[in-house]
């Protein structure tokens, strides 16, 4: 009876037309017999509930292969990042997704989203587009890759935390390559100097509950800080043709920052409008995910703390 619930709740996801993808790596529901009658009374009370995990699990799985079905259909020349990530315009933002489980495993959500895992999942989905995979399993493999150091998920601390870190990891897998020149508009230069987590470890839920991943933590704040990075300083940021070239629709924007012990303030993808270059992201201010109404150079000057951008292209199978 189980099965059938569940198959039940495949269903209800296929109707929206944004979900109509097959092989969707879960059990499909099975073809009723045409003699077959719906389910009666006391079957439904017999049949064990389906968890609120195992809902949110395949309705999450039926969006990425839906999205996926649906890129491999567009037309050549589509920017494919951006098509994923205007997808997700509206989605809400809420910080901490990943700190739902005792244990380190993949989190997968793509109803909920902060400016790192919005960045996170729309490359997984590029990357997936970019090599023909249409699977949720194949999706999931690029997350895990990106996310965690080698891909290797043993505790909190194999997670990459600082996206300095990030750059630098995914770089070497091959996934992405930071841009840094020319010059200019890649006038000023980043020397990072991280050390947020560790002396904040009251604000991070797997510190307080685990004080021995600390020195783990302090390790890998050491192994970037130091690193120099080429970057566009905020004064740069205009709609110049200098920056059109160099910046590119569907490039990761990491805003570099002043404050103590952090390496960037946070995360979206570039997206060149008519009145110059605007970020789409998971805007704590909107409380969603957003394609921002304000150029990024407007952006940038409402806070004074930030000091500029890096950009992050993903690499293409070419």
């Amino acid at each position: 009876m189980k099965r059938l619930i569940y198959s039940i709740l495949i269903s209800a996801w296929i109707v929206c037309p944004l979900q109509s993808c097959a092989n969707s790596g879960t059990r499909q529901p099975e073809r009723a017999d045409a003699n077959e009658t719906a389910l009666s009374a006391e079957e439904v009370v017999e049949a064990e509930p389906v968890s609120t995990a195992e809902m949110e699990k395949s309705a999450d799985a039926l969006k990425i292969e839906a999205l996926l079905s649906e890129a491999s259909r567009l037309q050549a020349g589509t920017d494919i990042t951006l098509f994923f990530a205007r997808k997700f315009i509206g989605i809400p933002y809420v910080a901490h997704t990943l700190e739902v489980n005792d244990d380190e495993r993949l989190v997968v959500n793509t109803r909920e989203l902060d400016c790192t895992t919005l960045v996170e999942t729309v490359t997984a989905l590029t990357l997936c587009a970019y090599s023909k995979e249409t699977t949720y399993d194949a999706y999931c493999r690029h997350l895990q890759l990106m996310r965690y150091r080698e891909g290797r998920i043993d505790d909190y601390t194999s997670r990459i935390h600082y996206f300095t870190e990030w750059i630098v990891e995914n770089q070497k897998a091959g996934i992405v390559r930071e841009i840094q020149s020319p010059n200019p508009p890649f006038t000023a230069v980043q020397t990072v100097k991280v050390d947020y987590m560790s002396r904040h470890p009251q604000s991070y839920k797997a510190l307080k509950a685990h004080p021995e991943y600390l020195a783990a933590i302090k390790r890998m704040e050491q192994s970037i800080t130091g690193l120099k990075f080429r970057y566009i300083p905020k004064a740069q940021v205009m709609d110049s043709k200098a920056m059109r070239e160099a910046v590119r629709d569907g490039d990761i924007i990491a805003i570099t920052c002043s404050k103590p012990g952090l390496d960037i303030a946070h995360l979206g993808f570039a997206v060149w409008h008519k009145d110059g270059l605007h970020l789409l992201n998971a805007s704590m201010i909107h409380k969603k995910v957003v394609d921002e109404p304000m150029t990024l150079r407007e952006y940038l000057s409402k806070h004074p703390s930030h000091t500029g951008i890096r950009i992050i292209r993903i690499n293409d199978k070419k």
